[in-house]
Parts: structure tokens; C-alpha cells; sequence
């Protein structure tokens, strides 16, 4: 009975329904009249950054000398596009440029007579050799592959001509005039950096023909990798912060300035696309950014008496952030902070001078510790020095024979980094203060988490085994004993040390600098120019502060363990009279400081 009931009820609902349409007329389809006309396009919009590919497969573009303009692009006016944020990039570096290290260092240093306090990193790369040219290829290789960009071929080509002319002069001409040394010492044209330079004009030309017309991505490709350059040159020892900040500033600037003169030129030939306009005020951002870390540039340890100190130059400091605006004021995001600083002093941990001092007795100071004498044995030696090596075992007839016979014949240190890198992740609230349609104040507050990478530098030694005959004993004698009533060591017989004929060599860590990871505090303030609906500029001034435990271990002697026999050995620990107490073995230097870091920089934004 129920389903009957539910079937009557549904066939009285449709009939229901039927009755109401009984009376309806039937409906007719008028064709509206279509005219085709000609109008003229207005400027792309995008209300995201996912732009959409058209329909039509694009076909390979090799016409590089026919001229092409598309309807109804928009023509620029000269210096239309110019934003001179690479006045300031170039400025900074020039600022920058009196902070040195104070030495160079150099790998096989005892081979070219140099002294063990020059010392050479080993890191090494070759890739920004090549990405420097990053902008340029992709720029050409998207034109052949026929995605439209900003200009065709003719005035594409002009235009970066005419950008790297620019670079080129500017470049060279500052860097013949200033002459300033490169960090690895090999030539007196450090200042601007070329590489830099131009890695920046392709990223500028990238954005300009893509990142404006396309898709903001390209303009963070090109200037992601023209930073990464930047970077590499540092880390190669080939260009201190300074000449890579007034380099980009260059790059940028010599791109600018390159399409304002076309633009006058050209005009509106040779145009086919116009600049995306993004409807969207909301500031929510990402950025990549590139600065300068000032403050806490030294380090001072101490253990049982003994100081030694590392002071850092400036620091390079390169950016991930982005953030998500709730309006125009407040917004939530994060960062992604690479902080590299670099030291310019070891001279507390290199000088190998100063190992001397380190011995109650200079004469197993002379022979353990010397690498050579003054000079090699053919050349002249006088008298005192020429019977002293001799007593001690060095035969003097020519250098084969000292190297077969010095116990140290070969010392050197190679710096595996020579830089404390930080690693930090910060989270937390951001704020906008609009000042008008094109700038604005900002400002934020982080929390994060800082890793730090240490500074490592790896020893090198080799020679000849030496052993020492001695006699020692007890001296209990009233008055001879030592201020803790224990019997005095004395040392009845020595013998000078011969060779046993053995060989040694011995690698080893020297000095490694690093930290535990620490929570870090962070805030700024900055000011932005958004000259694109979809793109600005930013300069910021950030501080950050950290709790850091620090920890040095420094291991100037291992390589004696190895070139001395095992009753060498027992003398030198006995007799040695070191600062701490700490024999041959390795000295640990722990210390804890408060980091206050001030960063200043330039970034380049996409608005989302």
C-alpha cells in the first residue's frame, strides 16, 4: 500500500506539471545579424598570473631582418620603462667597497715561497661561467621557437645590442680606472664585476621581451639565476660583495637605458605585444632579493688563557619571501635567508709564526716546526744558521738532499670554506601602509630558525720521520722540585734527531668554525615602487637577531704526531710547554654571542 500510494502521488505531480506548460507556445530562434569590424586591441589583462597560452600552435620565427608591428600595441615614449633602481644597486657597492680581507690565500704557498699564512680556498665552480648568459638564450630561444614577445627580431636585436654596448663601456672603463685587486690576488680588476654585469642585462632583456608581456615567471627566472652568478662570484673568490652589488646595478641600469634609446628609434615599429595588466590591489608579493649583512663581524674565543679572534667582512645575503595580503594593510608569509660572511682574518689561527712562542725550547721549535730555512740551501746562508741545520741533521749539499732529509718538506692549507654560510626560516605577520598608487611602506616581524654551515680549513703536511735519542730522569733535590712538590723532569742526555728513513704525510682538519642551530628574531622596514600593475621594486633594511653557541677546534700540531716517532712524541708532551695544557691534541674554544645582523638591499617583486 505504501508503494501504491507513492506511485499515485508522482503520477498526479506530472500530471500537474504537464497541465501548466498545455497552453505554451512554441518558441522560435531569431539569428541575430553579424558584422565583422575592425577595432583596435586593448592591453592584455590577467586577473592571476596563470596566463593562458592561445589556441593556435606558435610557429618557428627566423625572420630576422623583416620587420613586423602588431595592431593596436601601445608605443613607449622614451625613457617610458626607465625605473633607476640600478642607480642605488651600484651606489651601495661603491659604498662598500673599502671593506677587504686582509689577506689572500694560496694552496701550494711553500712552493712558491710564500709564507703558511696565505692560505687558498678550494671551492670552485664554473657554472657562472655560463649562467650569465641565461637571459640572452632564453630570450632568443623562445623569439626562434615563435612565442611572441615584447619586440620582433630587429628591434630585439638592437636593443640588446645596444644594452650590452652600454655594459661593456661602463664596465670596463671603471674597472681599468679604479683598479681594484680581486680577493684571489690574480688581477687589479675587481670593481665592477663583468659577470654580474652581465648576467643582469639578460635578466632585464628577459624580462622586458616575457616577464612583461607574458608571464611574470620569466622575470623571476632571469633574475633568480643572474642573482645565483652574483653569488658563485663570491663564493669563487673572485669578486668581494662590492663589485657584484655595482655590477647587477649596472646591468640593470645599462638594459634600461639600452630600451629607451630604441624606443626612441623604433618607436611604435616592430612592437607585437603590450605589458600584462594585473587587476588586483592587494599587495601579496614574492620576491627574490640580493643585500649586504652588516654588524657582528667578529668572533672572540678564549679557552685557559689563550685569545683568538676571526674577523668577517660584510656578508652576502640573498632572499626567498613572499607573502599573502588579507587587504592592503595586513598579510601573513615567510622567508628564505642564505647569509654567507666571509673572514678576512685567520691571523690568530694562521700565523705560523707565532707557533713558535708555543715552546718552552726553541730548539724543538726550529726543528719540528720549520718547514725551511730563510731560503733554499744553494742560496746564501750565513755561517750560524749554515752549522746549525747541519748539527741537526739537514744534509746542505743541494735542495734534493734537504727535501730527503728536512722532517717537514712540504706544509700548506687548503680553506674547504672560507665563510660561515646561516641558513634561516622565518614565518610570521607582514604590514603595508600605502603612501600612493605607486609607493608604499612595509614592514614586518619573524620568527625563525637559523642553521649554520661551518667554516672548515684542512691541513697538509708531509716530510721526513726524525727520531731523538734522550736520556731523562727524576731531580727530588730541596728546591728542584715543582710547585707541587712532584720531583722535576730532567732531560741528562739529547741526542740531535736522524733520519729513520721512513716517509710521512698527514691531511687533516685545522680549523672548523661552527654553531648549533638557534631561534631568530627578525623585523625591517621598506619602501616599495610598484611601477607595473604586476612588478616593483623594493629597498629594504632588515635587522635579525640570534642567540649563537659557537664552537672553534683548532688543531695547529697533528701533523707532529706523524712525523715524529712515538719517543719523540712522549718528549714533546712532556717537555712541551703549552699555553692550555693541551699537549699535541686538538684545542676546543667555545664561546656563546649575541648576533645582531642589519641587512640592506634591493628586491625585485611580482604582485600576486
Amino acid at each position: 500500500m505504501k508503494y501504491l500510494f507513492l506511485l499515485i502521488a508522482v503520477v498526479l505531480t506530472t500530471q500537474a506539471s504537464a497541465d501548466n506548460y498545455r497552453d505554451v507556445e512554441n518558441l522560435t530562434l531569431e539569428v541575430p545579424e553579424i558584422k565583422a569590424e575592425m577595432v583596435n586591441l586593448s592591453e592584455q589583462r590577467s586577473n592571476s598570473l596563470d596566463i593562458v597560452a592561445p589556441m593556435t600552435s606558435p610557429k618557428m620565427d627566423f625572420d630576422f631582418f623583416k620587420q613586423k608591428t602588431n595592431p593596436g600595441v601601445k608605443a613607449y615614449k622614451f625613457m617610458d620603462d626607465m625605473t633607476f633602481v640600478g642607480i642605488p644597486l651600484f651606489l651601495a657597492g661603491w659604498a662598500l667597497k673599502s671593506d677587504k680581507a686582509m689577506f689572500r690565500v694560496n694552496a701550494q704557498a711553500e712552493q712558491g715561497g710564500k709564507r703558511n699564512t696565505q692560505l687558498l680556498t678550494d671551492f670552485k665552480t664554473g657554472i657562472d661561467d655560463y649562467t650569465q648568459f641565461f637571459g640572452p638564450v632564453m630570450a632568443v630561444g623562445l623569439k626562434l621557437g615563435g612565442y611572441e614577445g615584447r619586440s620582433d627580431w630587429p628591434r630585439l636585436l638592437a636593443s640588446a645590442g645596444m644594452s650590452y654596448a652600454i655594459m661593456a663601456g661602463l664596465v670596463n672603463g671603471i674597472k681599468y680606472s679604479a683598479k681594484e685587486m680581486r680577493p684571489d690576488g690574480s688581477t687589479a680588476n675587481s670593481w665592477p664585476s663583468g659577470h654580474t654585469a652581465t648576467s643582469f642585462v639578460g635578466a632585464t632583456l628577459l624580462h622586458k621581451e616575457y616577464g612583461l608581456t607574458r608571464s611574470p615567471w620569466w622575470s623571476v627566472a632571469g633574475y633568480g639565476v643572474a642573482t645565483a652568478t652574483g653569488v658563485m662570484r663570491v663564493l669563487n673568490n673572485r669578486h668581494w660583495i662590492s663589485d657584484v652589488m655595482s655590477g647587477a646595478g649596472i646591468g640593470i641600469m645599462s638594459t634600461e637605458l639600452g630600451y629607451a634609446l630604441c624606443d626612441l628609434m623604433f618607436k611604435q615599429k616592430g612592437l607585437l605585444r603590450n605589458d600584462l595588466i594585473l587587476d588586483n590591489e592587494n599587495p601579496s608579493f614574492f620576491s627574490i632579493s640580493m643585500g649586504a649583512g652588516l654588524g657582528s663581524k667578529d668572533l672572540d674565543f678564549e679557552s685557559d688563557g689563550m685569545e683568538a679572534n676571526i674577523k668577517f667582512r660584510a656578508a652576502t645575503v640573498v632572499d626567498a619571501e613572499g607573502a599573502y595580503f588579507f587587504n592592503k594593510y595586513i598579510g601573513v608569509g615567510g622567508r628564505l635567508r642564505v647569509r654567507a660572511q666571509s673572514a678576512k682574518d685567520f691571523s690568530d689561527f694562521a700565523d705560523y709564526a707565532a707557533w713558535e712562542d708555543w715552546y718552552a725550547w726553541d730548539g724543538l721549535s726550529d726543528t719540528y716546526m720549520k718547514t725551511f730555512p730563510q731560503d733554499y740551501p744553494e742560496q746564501t746562508i750565513d755561517d750560524n744558521q749554515n752549522i746549525y741545520y747541519t748539527k741537526i741533521g739537514y744534509d746542505m749539499s743541494s735542495a734534493d738532499a734537504w727535501m730527503n732529509n728536512a722532517p717537514v718538506t712540504n706544509m700548506y692549507a687548503t680553506v674547504k670554506s672560507d665563510h660561515i654560510t646561516e641558513f634561516t626560516g622565518s614565518v610570521g605577520v607582514y604590514f603595508n601602509l600605502p603612501l600612493s598608487s605607486h609607493f608604499s611602506l612595509g614592514t614586518k616581524a619573524l620568527i625563525g630558525r637559523s642553521i649554520t654551515q661551518e667554516l672548515d680549513i684542512d691541513g697538509h703536511a708531509e716530510g721526513n720521520k726524525k727520531d731523538i735519542s734522550y736520556m731523562m730522569g727524576l731531580d727530588n733535590r730541596p728546591g728542584k722540585k715543582q710547585s707541587d712538590g712532584d720531583p722535576a723532569l730532567v732531560l741528562n742526555d739529547l741526542q740531535y734527531p736522524n733520519n729513520t728513513g721512513e716517509k710521512w704525510t698527514d691531511d687533516w682538519e685545522y680549523l672548523t668554525v661552527g654553531a648549533k642551530s638557534s631561534t631568530s628574531f627578525g623585523t625591517g622596514i621598506s619602501l616599495t615602487y610598484k611601477y607595473k600593475s604586476n612588478f616593483s621594486w623594493r629597498l629594504y633594511c632588515d635587522y635579525d637577531y640570534t642567540r649563537k653557541d659557537f664552537t672553534a677546534t683548532y688543531d695547529p700540531f697533528h701533523f707532529m704526531q706523524e712525523g715524529l716517532t712515538t719517543g719523540a712524541n712522549i718528549l714533546m708532551e712532556t717537555l712541551g710547554d703549552y699555553p692550555d695544557g693541551g699537549g699535541l691534541e686538538a684545542r676546543v674554544y667555545d664561546m656563546r654571542k649575541h648576533m645582531n645582523y642589519v641587512t640592506v638591499g634591493l628586491s625585485f617583486m611580482v604582485n600576486l
